[in-house]
């Protein structure tokens, strides 16, 4: 059986995913793009580029109409762009492209952080213990069952992205408000959020691993750490993301739980971005993506490595030789600006110094002098104020300049006043 030589399918192809068209198009491979809904979330509405796709396929209910378009053209594969394409994707691939699809069976685990957990945990994989239900009797229950009643507890949802309605609840103090709080919420995606993830807040400190599966080998191709803090009432506010070198000491135990968890929920082609906290008593997955890693990462992981997760997939689909995992060639960091809270900004020029720094290599921020700003929560409000990568082979400056931008940060006041209307 010849391989298919049409197009490559990106369902959803916002955030990194529109990193695809142009990766692809370099080596003589159209894109179709099928779109889970008439128009992005939100929270990726920018990064769409509708000029890269000549006749965009909307998905509107009826599956087998997808399939059979995509069928005639014959296309070499089938991938989610990002989290809000991953449902769609994961039903469309093993149809299509079922030589380069994940277990059907499994595709739920892949997207629903509760049936994921579920998958893991039946694999003998350590896991966070939790529950997934919309009935506060019945988390009440549990709480006393696993003798977790007066500890730290987070409340989330199954599924959204990016810290999207994430509350971790000290002491367990008032869980059953925010549970019921966030019952019926709708999410990023314009999803309900009918039932709620209430699970133990476990410490440590936080990796993501990004890999490129082929017939269920999971390559690596970067490892960074999160530091993450709490900014007010708002818990896992991201702070920095920095790249790992190949050789560091945590990262082949990091590595092979990893795979495991990629095994245990199916994943045989594409890319993944899995999140672990690694623990005193070991790793625990905080979920896992089975798309690209988001933020347009994986233009910045050329940088630190040469490197990413798209090229990976590009070479895959040419028939090129996939690397089995990665080198550092410069230290980088990510640095994810904070609002401590909403109202009106000023001196925002300060943040101009950004782009003088020894290490800087890019960055953008969203704010206006006299403009709003809100308090930052998610990696949604981060990625709305903006962020800068520090790249340098000199890891004592990136260090340095991250100290920087943190005190010019400083220099912003924000006020309770609102600005004032226009026109």
């Amino acid at each position: 059986m010849s391989e298919p030589s049409g197009p490559a399918v990106i369902v959803d192809p916002y955030s990194s995913g529109a990193l695809f068209a142009s990766a692809l198009a370099e080596r003589g491979i159209d894109v179709v793009a099928v779109l889970s809904a008439e128009r992005p979330p939100e929270a990726y509405a920018s990064s769409y580029q509708p000029r890269d796709y000549r006749d965009p396929i909307v998905y509107r209910g009826d599956l087998s109409e997808v399939v059979d378009r995509l069928r005639a053209l014959d296309p070499r594969c089938v991938l989610a762009g990002c989290e809000s394409g991953v449902e769609l994707a994961e039903r469309l691939a093993p149809l299509v492209t079922p030589a380069r699809a994940n277990v059907a069976g499994l595709a739920d685990a892949r997207r629903d952080k509760w049936a994921m957990a579920s998958a893991v945990a039946a694999a003998g994989i350590p896991t966070i213990p939790q529950i997934c239900t919309d009935d506060v009797d019945e988390v009440r229950a549990w709480l006393v069952d696993t003798g977790l009643v007066g500890a730290d507890l987070v409340v989330k949802p199954p599924k959204s992205a990016s810290t999207d309605g994430v509350v971790k609840v000290a002491g367990g103090v008032g869980w059953a408000d925010v549970f019921t709080a966030n019952l019926g919420r709708v999410n990023q995606f314009g999803e309900v959020d009918d039932r709620l993830l209430v699970q133990q807040y476990v410490t440590g400190t936080e990796y993501v691993i990004d890999t490129f599966s082929q017939d269920g080998v999971h390559a690596l191709v970067d490892v960074c750490r999160y530091q993450k803090v709490d900014n007010g009432p708002y818990m896992a506010v991201y702070d920095t993301m920095r790249w790992l070198p190949e050789t560091d000491p945590e990262i082949p135990g990091l590595l092979d739980y990893a795979r495991r968890v990629l095994d245990a929920v199916g994943v045989r082609y594409g890319a993944a971005h899995v999140e672990i906290m690694l623990t005193e008593g070991g790793p625990l997955l905080i979920e896992l993506g089975a798309r690209p890693h988001g933020g347009g990462q994986p233009r910045f992981n050329r940088i630190a490595t040469g490197d990413s997760q798209i090229d990976r997939t590009v070479r895959s689909l040419v028939g090129e030789p996939v690397s089995e995992t990665y080198r550092l060639a410069r230290h980088q960091t990510c640095v994810f600006h904070i609002a401590p809270a909403s109202g009106t900004v000023h001196g925002v020029s300060a943040l101009d110094k950004v782009r003088d720094l020894p290490s800087h290599h890019f960055s953008i921020q969203n704010l206006t002098e006299g403009g709003p700003v809100q308090a930052t929560r998610n990696l949604v409000d981060s990625l709305e104020f903006g962020f800068a990568i520090l790249s340098h082979p000199d890891a004592e400056q990136v260090a340095a300049d991250y100290q920087v931008i943190r005190g010019l940060e400083r220099e912003l006041v924000i006020t309770s006043d609102q600005p004032a209307p226009i026109g």
